[in-house]
Protein backbone atom coordinates (compact mmCIF):
# COMPACT_ATOMS: atom_id res chain seq x y z
CA UNK A 1 0.00 0.00 0.00
CA UNK A 2 1.63 3.62 -1.14
CA UNK A 3 0.84 6.22 1.75
CA UNK A 4 0.96 10.14 1.51
CA UNK A 5 4.76 9.66 3.85
CA UNK A 6 5.64 7.36 0.98
CA UNK A 7 4.86 10.01 -1.57
CA UNK A 8 6.73 12.59 0.51
CA UNK A 9 9.73 10.66 1.03
CA UNK A 10 9.43 10.40 -2.85
CA UNK A 11 9.37 13.99 -3.91
CA UNK A 12 12.11 14.64 -0.99
CA UNK A 13 14.42 12.97 -3.13
CA UNK A 14 13.95 15.14 -6.43
CA UNK A 15 13.06 18.57 -3.98
CA UNK A 16 14.37 18.45 -0.67
CA UNK A 17 12.68 20.32 1.73
CA UNK A 18 16.08 21.56 3.05
CA UNK A 19 16.05 23.79 0.19
CA UNK A 20 13.12 26.00 0.96
CA UNK A 21 13.43 29.46 1.21
CA UNK A 22 13.02 30.51 5.21
CA UNK A 23 9.46 32.21 4.37
CA UNK A 24 7.85 29.49 2.25
CA UNK A 25 5.93 26.37 3.35
CA UNK A 26 6.07 22.90 1.81
CA UNK A 27 5.28 19.16 2.94
CA UNK A 28 2.12 17.63 3.66
CA UNK A 29 0.06 20.30 4.86
CA UNK A 30 -2.97 18.65 5.17
CA UNK A 31 -3.81 14.68 5.82
CA UNK A 32 -1.95 11.95 7.96
CA UNK A 33 1.05 10.32 7.06
CA UNK A 34 -0.18 7.17 6.80
CA UNK A 35 -2.71 7.87 4.61
CA UNK A 36 -3.60 5.19 1.81
CA UNK A 37 -2.99 6.63 -1.77
CA UNK A 38 -4.35 5.13 -4.82
CA UNK A 39 -5.14 8.35 -6.72
CA UNK A 40 -3.19 11.37 -7.12
CA UNK A 41 -3.98 14.52 -8.84
CA UNK A 42 -1.03 16.88 -9.65
CA UNK A 43 -1.72 21.07 -10.18
CA UNK A 44 0.02 23.87 -10.17
CA UNK A 45 -2.61 25.24 -7.43
CA UNK A 46 -4.70 23.52 -4.27
CA UNK A 47 -7.36 26.32 -5.93
CA UNK A 48 -10.94 25.48 -5.06
CA UNK A 49 -12.03 24.37 -8.72
CA UNK A 50 -8.43 21.88 -8.40
CA UNK A 51 -10.14 20.64 -5.12
CA UNK A 52 -13.71 20.04 -6.72
CA UNK A 53 -11.43 18.08 -9.57
CA UNK A 54 -9.68 16.10 -6.88
CA UNK A 55 -13.17 14.82 -5.73
CA UNK A 56 -14.62 14.14 -8.98
CA UNK A 57 -11.48 12.15 -9.31
CA UNK A 58 -12.00 10.48 -5.96
CA UNK A 59 -8.11 11.16 -5.89
CA UNK A 60 -6.52 10.94 -2.11
CA UNK A 61 -3.90 13.17 -2.79
CA UNK A 62 -3.21 16.35 -4.24
CA UNK A 63 -0.08 17.10 -5.15
CA UNK A 64 0.91 20.93 -6.23
CA UNK A 65 3.53 23.38 -6.38
CA UNK A 66 2.11 26.09 -4.44
CA UNK A 67 1.08 25.56 -0.63
CA UNK A 68 -2.25 25.37 0.41
CA UNK A 69 -1.26 27.57 3.34
CA UNK A 70 1.10 30.31 3.20
CA UNK A 71 2.36 33.67 4.22
CA UNK A 72 -0.13 34.56 6.70
CA UNK A 73 -0.79 33.09 9.85
CA UNK A 74 -4.11 31.03 9.64
CA UNK A 75 -5.85 31.27 12.88
CA UNK A 76 -8.50 29.56 12.41
CA UNK A 77 -10.19 26.67 10.24
CA UNK A 78 -13.84 27.81 8.66
CA UNK A 79 -15.47 28.87 6.14
CA UNK A 80 -14.31 32.54 6.60
CA UNK A 81 -11.06 32.14 4.19
CA UNK A 82 -10.30 30.66 0.81
CA UNK A 83 -7.22 28.52 2.84
CA UNK A 84 -9.71 27.34 5.51
CA UNK A 85 -12.89 26.45 3.34
CA UNK A 86 -10.04 24.39 0.78
CA UNK A 87 -8.77 22.70 3.74
CA UNK A 88 -12.38 21.86 5.52
CA UNK A 89 -13.15 20.22 1.70
CA UNK A 90 -9.98 18.62 1.48
CA UNK A 91 -10.51 16.57 5.01
CA UNK A 92 -14.48 15.93 4.73
CA UNK A 93 -13.46 14.29 1.59
CA UNK A 94 -10.57 12.53 2.75
CA UNK A 95 -8.20 14.11 0.12
CA UNK A 96 -4.27 14.90 1.60
CA UNK A 97 -2.50 17.78 0.30
CA UNK A 98 1.40 18.06 -0.44
CA UNK A 99 3.49 20.65 -2.12
CA UNK A 100 6.76 21.34 -3.19
CA UNK A 101 7.69 24.75 -3.44
CA UNK A 102 10.41 26.97 -3.53
CA UNK A 103 12.79 23.80 -3.12
CA UNK A 104 11.63 22.49 -6.33
CA UNK A 105 12.24 25.65 -8.19
CA UNK A 106 15.81 25.37 -6.75
CA UNK A 107 16.15 21.94 -7.44
CA UNK A 108 17.76 20.12 -10.27
CA UNK A 109 15.80 18.97 -12.80
CA UNK A 110 12.73 21.41 -10.83
CA UNK A 111 10.89 24.25 -12.20
CA UNK A 112 13.77 25.89 -13.85
CA UNK A 113 15.00 23.15 -15.82
CA UNK A 114 11.74 22.24 -16.82
CA UNK A 115 11.27 26.33 -18.17
CA UNK A 116 14.50 26.43 -19.70
CA UNK A 117 14.34 22.96 -21.99
CA UNK A 118 10.87 24.22 -22.85
CA UNK A 119 11.90 26.98 -24.11
CA UNK A 120 14.28 25.26 -26.21
CA UNK A 121 17.67 26.70 -24.30
CA UNK A 122 21.10 24.68 -24.96
CA UNK A 123 23.97 24.35 -22.74
CA UNK A 124 21.34 25.47 -19.70
CA UNK A 125 23.34 25.97 -16.36
CA UNK A 126 22.94 27.88 -13.07
CA UNK A 127 23.19 31.37 -12.45
CA UNK A 128 24.70 31.77 -9.04
CA UNK A 129 24.44 28.28 -7.82
CA UNK A 130 23.70 28.56 -3.47
CA UNK A 131 25.55 25.28 -2.78
CA UNK A 132 25.89 21.44 -2.95
CA UNK A 133 23.33 18.90 -2.22
CA UNK A 134 24.58 15.58 -0.61
CA UNK A 135 25.25 13.77 -3.98
CA UNK A 136 27.55 16.50 -5.34
CA UNK A 137 24.74 18.26 -7.31
CA UNK A 138 24.89 22.34 -7.56
CA UNK A 139 21.32 23.62 -6.81
CA UNK A 140 20.06 27.28 -7.50
CA UNK A 141 17.68 29.47 -8.74
CA UNK A 142 18.04 30.60 -11.86
CA UNK A 143 18.98 28.50 -15.08
CA UNK A 144 20.53 30.25 -18.26
CA UNK A 145 21.44 29.03 -21.61
CA UNK A 146 21.75 29.60 -25.49
CA UNK A 147 19.10 29.98 -28.55
CA UNK A 148 20.30 30.63 -32.43
CA UNK A 149 20.45 34.77 -32.40
CA UNK A 150 17.47 35.82 -33.48
CA UNK A 151 15.41 39.15 -33.02
CA UNK A 152 13.59 40.20 -30.08
CA UNK A 153 9.96 39.63 -31.56
CA UNK A 154 10.95 35.98 -33.06
CA UNK A 155 11.89 34.83 -29.35
CA UNK A 156 8.68 36.37 -28.38
CA UNK A 157 6.68 34.71 -30.52
CA UNK A 158 8.35 31.33 -29.66
CA UNK A 159 7.91 32.24 -26.31
CA UNK A 160 4.20 32.94 -26.37
CA UNK A 161 3.49 30.28 -28.58
CA UNK A 162 5.85 27.24 -26.26
CA UNK A 163 4.53 28.04 -23.10
CA UNK A 164 0.56 29.14 -24.50
CA UNK A 165 0.77 32.33 -22.73
CA UNK A 166 -2.34 34.62 -24.28
CA UNK A 167 -0.17 37.78 -24.14
CA UNK A 168 3.63 38.66 -23.12
CA UNK A 169 4.97 42.03 -21.48
CA UNK A 170 8.30 43.26 -22.33
CA UNK A 171 11.05 45.49 -22.33
CA UNK A 172 12.88 45.75 -25.66
CA UNK A 173 16.02 46.75 -25.12
CA UNK A 174 17.59 46.69 -28.48
CA UNK A 175 19.44 44.00 -28.67
CA UNK A 176 18.78 40.20 -30.52
CA UNK A 177 18.54 37.51 -28.18
CA UNK A 178 21.28 34.79 -28.27
CA UNK A 179 21.81 33.84 -24.19
CA UNK A 180 18.46 33.61 -21.94
CA UNK A 181 18.22 33.61 -18.34
CA UNK A 182 14.97 32.25 -17.27
CA UNK A 183 13.10 32.10 -13.09
CA UNK A 184 9.69 30.77 -13.11
CA UNK A 185 7.23 32.46 -11.04
CA UNK A 186 8.13 36.04 -9.62
CA UNK A 187 12.04 35.73 -9.64
CA UNK A 188 11.93 39.39 -11.11
CA UNK A 189 14.39 40.04 -8.32
CA UNK A 190 16.80 38.21 -9.48
CA UNK A 191 16.94 40.33 -12.56
CA UNK A 192 20.70 41.68 -12.03
CA UNK A 193 22.12 38.32 -11.36
CA UNK A 194 20.47 37.10 -14.96
CA UNK A 195 22.69 40.49 -16.23
CA UNK A 196 25.60 39.76 -14.26
CA UNK A 197 25.71 36.46 -15.82
CA UNK A 198 25.82 38.16 -19.62
CA UNK A 199 22.46 37.04 -20.75
CA UNK A 200 20.52 39.47 -22.82
CA UNK A 201 17.18 37.99 -22.18
CA UNK A 202 15.36 37.26 -19.16
CA UNK A 203 11.82 35.59 -18.74
CA UNK A 204 9.83 35.29 -15.62
CA UNK A 205 7.20 37.08 -14.30
CA UNK A 206 5.30 39.16 -11.97
CA UNK A 207 7.47 41.96 -12.83
CA UNK A 208 7.18 45.21 -11.42
CA UNK A 209 6.31 48.66 -13.08
CA UNK A 210 10.17 49.73 -11.89
CA UNK A 211 11.45 46.66 -13.15
CA UNK A 212 11.33 46.94 -16.40
CA UNK A 213 12.67 50.32 -16.34
CA UNK A 214 15.12 48.93 -14.63
CA UNK A 215 15.80 46.33 -17.75
CA UNK A 216 15.69 49.39 -20.11
CA UNK A 217 18.23 51.11 -18.16
CA UNK A 218 20.63 48.53 -18.00
CA UNK A 219 19.99 47.10 -21.41
CA UNK A 220 18.51 43.73 -21.14
CA UNK A 221 15.65 42.41 -22.52
CA UNK A 222 12.85 41.35 -20.25
CA UNK A 223 9.92 38.95 -20.79
CA UNK A 224 7.20 38.77 -18.47
CA UNK A 225 5.19 35.59 -19.65
CA UNK A 226 3.04 35.19 -16.40
CA UNK A 227 3.29 33.30 -13.42
CA UNK A 228 1.19 30.10 -14.43
CA UNK A 229 2.91 29.93 -17.58
CA UNK A 230 6.12 30.06 -16.43
CA UNK A 231 5.43 27.23 -13.62
CA UNK A 232 3.02 25.46 -15.18
CA UNK A 233 5.47 23.29 -17.64
CA UNK A 234 6.92 21.63 -14.35
CA UNK A 235 3.31 20.09 -13.61
CA UNK A 236 3.17 17.44 -16.32
CA UNK A 237 6.78 16.27 -16.15
CA UNK A 238 5.88 15.88 -11.99
CA UNK A 239 3.06 13.90 -12.73
CA UNK A 240 5.56 11.63 -15.08
CA UNK A 241 8.02 10.97 -12.15
CA UNK A 242 5.42 10.28 -9.47
CA UNK A 243 3.54 7.54 -12.22
CA UNK A 244 7.03 5.92 -13.14
CA UNK A 245 8.13 5.53 -8.97
CA UNK A 246 4.10 4.26 -7.92
CA UNK A 247 3.56 2.17 -11.16
CA UNK A 248 0.50 0.92 -8.63
CA UNK A 249 -1.19 4.69 -8.52
CA UNK A 250 -2.83 6.56 -10.74
CA UNK A 251 -1.57 9.53 -11.23
CA UNK A 252 -3.45 12.60 -13.22
CA UNK A 253 -2.32 15.83 -14.65
CA UNK A 254 -5.29 18.55 -14.02
CA UNK A 255 -7.07 18.99 -17.18
CA UNK A 256 -9.39 22.21 -15.99
CA UNK A 257 -6.89 24.01 -13.92
CA UNK A 258 -5.89 27.18 -16.15
CA UNK A 259 -4.44 30.71 -15.82
CA UNK A 260 -7.42 33.13 -14.19
CA UNK A 261 -5.51 35.92 -15.65
CA UNK A 262 -6.50 36.82 -19.58
CA UNK A 263 -5.46 39.45 -21.32
CA UNK A 264 -8.03 41.84 -23.74
CA UNK A 265 -6.98 42.30 -27.11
Amino acid sequence: MTTAADILAYLDTLAPQSLKMSWDNAGLLCGRREQAVKTILVALDPFPSVIQEAIDLEADLLVTHHPLIFRDPLLAVNEDTQAGQCILTLIEHGIAAINAHTNLDLAPGGVNDVLAQTLGLSQIALVDPEGLLPDGQPYGLLRQGSVPQKPLADFLAHVKSTLHCDGLRYVDSGKPVKKVAVGGGACADEMLAAFRAGCDTFVTADVKYNQFRTASDLGLNLIDAGHFHTENPMMPVLARLLQAAFPSVRVIFSEKHTDCMKFFH
